[in-house]
């Protein structure tokens, strides 16, 4: 039977109101009667009620992650992240999947209003001024996770997208390709479109690899988008060796364009894609990809959330590292 403060007070022989205090206050109780309250916890197994003590704080215990697409892979890791830290802060997750739809947007925001929650962890995508403007409005602790707005002070967990998208385009170099085409997102998305894209071409251009309009073909990152994306950047740049994908569900697409006609991955065009989600591992072959640290961007989301909502300021943002995952999609010319 679950022990409750009523069995504490009886066992330590002090007030239910004393137990209280050493569970909130420790330090407005005598050394004497504290340490009696806290063996009676040990000893009876006996755990606070969290909910309660969010009443006297005026918190819910809960918050909200905002996704725009749940099928993606990518937020599995991420909102596992997450959980893990709303769990060990014995709080729950509601978790929204907008579908980049405004409407469906638009009614979580409404719900959060009705049902009152503690903070918002808002997960990549772009931050338009609607939503700005309805986190302005719900005046709650918003942390954004693998996302940023440039001019707008929002805490942040992310990678450098820029830098990665450099590093993966450098490795194709390094490994002798001179003739290397991207499918890329949208360059209206500044998180995952943009900054990939530049870096891209920041590599060839520091390398004096010619590239022109023809060398990229865009998309909208998800695998479908890949297909159509490498049908078009191979139908205008048929001599490409190699293929720099802004996502890793791009690239499973682009190697099933090949793979349906026959062509060879990595002896006759070479793949690198973005993410290094878990199916980047499990495909034939095993997809060399940036790795983001997905799990630990949610959990560090998590925790700059909690950290804002305990101390009522906004913490500061936090870049963690890529790294580039080497299997057997990438061929060594050199």
């Amino acid at each position: 039977m679950t022990a409750t403060i009523h069995d504490v007070a009886r066992k330590a022989d002090v007030s239910i109101s004393t137990v209280s205090r050493v569970v909130n206050n420790p330090s407005s109780v005598r050394l004497e009667k504290r340490k009696r309250v806290l063996e009676a916890i040990k000893e009876l197994n006996y755990e606070p009620n969290p909910f309660a003590a969010g009443l006297r704080d005026n918190r819910t215990m809960t918050i909200a992650a905002i996704i725009p697409d749940i099928s993606n892979p990518f937020y599995s890791s991420l909102l596992r992240g997450i959980e893990d830290v709303a769990r060990m802060k014995k709080n729950n997750v509601i978790i929204c999947n907008t579908e980049q739809d405004d409407e469906r947007f638009r009614e979580y925001m409404l719900y959060f209003k009705k049902k009152k929650i503690d903070g918002v962890i808002f997960t990549s995508a772009v931050i338009s001024d609607y939503v700005y403007e309805s986190f302005q409005e719900l005046n709650k602790p918003a942390v954004l996770a693998a996302t940023k707005s440039e001019d707008r002070s929002l805490p942040y967990v992310k990678i450098d997208d820029f830098q990665a998208s450099y590093d993966a385009t450098k490795f194709l170099i390094k490994n002798g390709h001179h003739s290397i085409g991207m499918i890329s997102g949208s360059l209206s998305d500044p998180i995952a479109g943009k900054p990939r894209h530049d870096g891209f071409f920041k590599a060839l251009k520091e390398e004096n690899i010619p590239f022109s309009d023809q060398s990229v073909s865009f998309g909208n990152l998800d695998f479908d988008s890949g297909y159509e994306a490498m049908s078009k950047l191979y139908a205008q740049k048929p001599e490409i060796t190699a293929v720099f994908a802004a996502s890793d569900l791009m690239a499973l697409g682009a190697m099933s364009f090949l793979q349906e006609r026959h062509i060879q991955i990595p002896k006759h065009i070479s793949i690198v894609g973005f993410d290094n989600i878990g199916f980047s591992r499990m495909v034939s072959p095993p997809l060399t990809t940036v790795s983001q640290p997905i799990y630990e961007i949610g959990k560090s989301a998590a925790s700059l959330l909690f950290q804002f909502i305990e101390e009522k300021q906004p913490p500061e943002s936090i870049y963690l590292k890529h790294e580039l995952k080497i299997r057997h999609t990438v061929f060594n010319k050199n």
